[in-house]
């Protein structure tokens, strides 16, 4: 583990324990986990601090898969069908992302990110509903695994911030789930990406092992926690931290842009 002072260490795990309740509830907490990385471990190459970000997230983002999926009914087979597309589509994105300049996307996610928290101001009923009864139709899971799990994998391999939230607003839209059960189903889609990613990484050796197992017994409590929240305050709960979460990551994605 590198020299790291022992307020940067608290800090960082502090970091760790909210990023873990916010990608819980609603996706996003590499928002807050990767820049704290970046700035608590600066004298490392951004490669590693990637690296160990993928490590801590996804004990957190299991821990709350898990926590779903014992409390409540998550589609587990299409959520790893739409995870394993995903996967295969970031690994599309990664490979192409070289040859992509990511001040030309930020400008279109901006604007997709504005419509999408728009959507959801003006339509107060989005995502509230109860989930619909029964299996779940197969043009409505083919088309889940093509578009949200192949295009949003895509997506966070060419540039990658709120690929989190924006499955969960995928999955409310295509297969009709309330917030509660897309953010569920979310989580089981982001342990198969952030699996995939993490062995590349450790291949590579960019991963500072130490430092990720202490941030990642944060993470994890902050990610079961956070699914407990949202079982347990349901959808308009979820909605209004999804309100921030996008909010956040306009801000982010202009700072980015112009700053």
């Amino acid at each position: 583990m590198p020299d790291i002072s022992v307020t940067a260490l608290v800090l960082l795990c502090l970091a760790a324990l909210l990023a873990g309740w916010i990608d819980a509830v609603v996706g996003g907490g590499g928002l807050l986990l990767l820049p704290a990385l970046l700035l608590g471990v600066p004298n490392v190459p951004a490669a590693q601090c990637l690296g160990t970000n993928k490590a801590v997230s996804i004990v957190g983002t299991t821990g709350a898969a898990l926590t779903y999926v014992r409390r409540a009914r998550v589609p587990v087979g299409t959520a790893v069908r739409v995870g394993l597309a995903a996967l295969a589509g970031s690994m599309g994105g990664a490979f192409f992302a070289a040859g992509l300049s990511s001040d030309v996307l930020r400008p279109v996610i901006l604007v997709v990110l504005l419509c999408v928290a728009a959507f959801v101001l003006l339509r107060p009923s989005f995502g509230t509903g109860p989930a619909p009864e029964g299996p779940v139709r197969r043009a409505r899971v083919v088309t889940a695994v093509v578009l949200v799990g192949g295009g949003l994998g895509l997506y966070d391999g060419l540039i990658g911030p709120g690929t989190g939230t924006f499955l969960v607003l995928a999955l409310t839209a295509v297969l009709h789930l309330d917030l509660v059960t897309a953010s569920a189903t979310a989580k089981v889609v982001n342990v198969c990406t952030n699996a995939g990613a993490l062995a590349m990484f450790a291949y590579q050796g960019n991963v500072m092992w130490r430092l990720a197992v202490l941030m990642a017994v944060f993470n994890l409590a902050g990610g079961m926690l956070g699914a407990r929240m949202a079982l347990r305050r349901g959808a308009e709960f979820v909605r209004g931290v999804l309100l921030v979460v996008v909010f956040s990551l306009v801000a982010k994605l202009a700072f980015d842009q112009w700053a």
